[in-house]
């Protein structure tokens, strides 16, 4: 199936904060965001390569997770396109009328097959850059969002929905082989823009957000926000890494908000720009794939999930457990 709309990027993504003061301070002061703007339950972060509004919101709530992502589309038709999907789908959407969210335009809101809030952008507000501001940066000195990631219990159709319907291509993969020997999809990296994702979706307990990713200004600035967050009181914050990935590549750091809100501090990855790009496959037994050096996660990281909230009700959407048995061997021993 041709795709009819394109996607453009992972644009924003919103956390569900208890204190807005504190958390401003977190991500601003010590993790190195830069403040757009706030009103009363609001607080607006970029990266200092950011040229638009925000790429993540601090919303006030009673409860962490995540309120929604969202993905920007190049044209206003674009988000005519994908209503005319969800309606022919028969998926909950409404449209949003521009200024609802301060700095973006009209926006389509989808609750997608498998329960994620999922929303369509294409008008953002304009913003400065701070790229060569060097006297601003500070702790990982944060660029811009980079990619989210999924826990389904559906990956298979997850995946395929995001490629056929949405037009994401994969450029990594990860499998698992039954006693059987099917081989079976266990995750799934899917780009839109030319470096290694902008999606991830894994086999877990869900619908649920396992973590949203920035990208660091270097290694360098990496480590040293870990320096910061520990010297700050925030040491046991520092979930996971640093390391690499095998996947992607990428050099990592895993870290959780005060309210428990997980995120990646993430650099290194590669770009994809060629049309005949053949994903890679990872086994779900190499040890590299998740670590391809560094302390191994610990069974927090596996087990524990951000909620997804519903659209229509604002609550937290039901997770159900995943149709395959596969989990990683890290996550035997809670």
């Amino acid at each position: 199936m041709t795709p009819t709309v394109d996607i453009l990027r992972t644009s924003h993504v919103e956390y569900r904060v208890s204190d807005l003061e504190r958390a401003r301070a977190f991500y601003v002061d010590l993790v190195g965001f830069v403040e757009t703007g706030r009103d009363a339950d609001h607080v607006y972060l970029r990266g200092l390569e950011d040229r638009y509004h925000h790429c993540l919101v601090l919303t006030r709530a009673p409860s962490p997770g995540v309120g929604h992502v969202a993905f920007r589309v190049r044209t206003e038709g674009d988000l005519e396109a994908l209503a005319d999907l969800a309606r022919e789908a028969g998926l909950f959407h409404r449209w949003i009328e521009a200024g609802t969210e301060t700095g973006v335009g009209r926006a389509l809101r989808v609750r997608d097959p498998f329960g994620f809030p999922v929303e369509f952008v294409h008008a953002v507000e304009p913003a400065a850059w701070r790229l060569q501001d060097y006297a601003a940066y500070r702790g990982a000195a944060v660029m811009r969002l980079d990619h989210v990631n999924y826990l389904t219990p559906d990956i298979e159709a997850a995946a395929r929905w995001y490629m056929d319907r949405l037009g994401f291509a994969c450029s990594e993969c990860t499998v698992s082989y039954g006693p059987d020997g099917v081989e079976r999809l266990w995750g799934a990296w899917l780009r839109r823009k030319q470096t290694s994702h902008d999606l991830a979706i894994a086999n877990g307990r869900g619908p649920a957000f396992h973590h949203a990713s920035f990208i660091a200004h270097s290694t360098e600035t990496l480590l040293h926000v870990a320096d910061v967050l520990a010297a700050s009181g925030f040491v046991a914050n520092l979930e996971r890494g640093p390391g690499r990935h095998g996947t992607t590549n990428a050099f990592f750091l895993y870290v959780r908000d005060p309210d428990g809100n997980r995120f990646e501090l993430f650099t290194g990855d590669y770009l994809v720009a060629d049309p005949d790009w053949e994903p890679v496959k990872w086994d779900l037994e190499d040890p590299r794939r998740a670590t391809f050096w560094g302390a191994p996660a610990p069974p927090r990281w596996f087990n524990e999930a951000m909620a997804a909230y519903d659209w229509e009700t604002g609550e937290p959407v039901p997770v159900r457990e995943p149709r395959l048995p596969d989990r990683p061997r890290a996550v035997a021993d809670p």
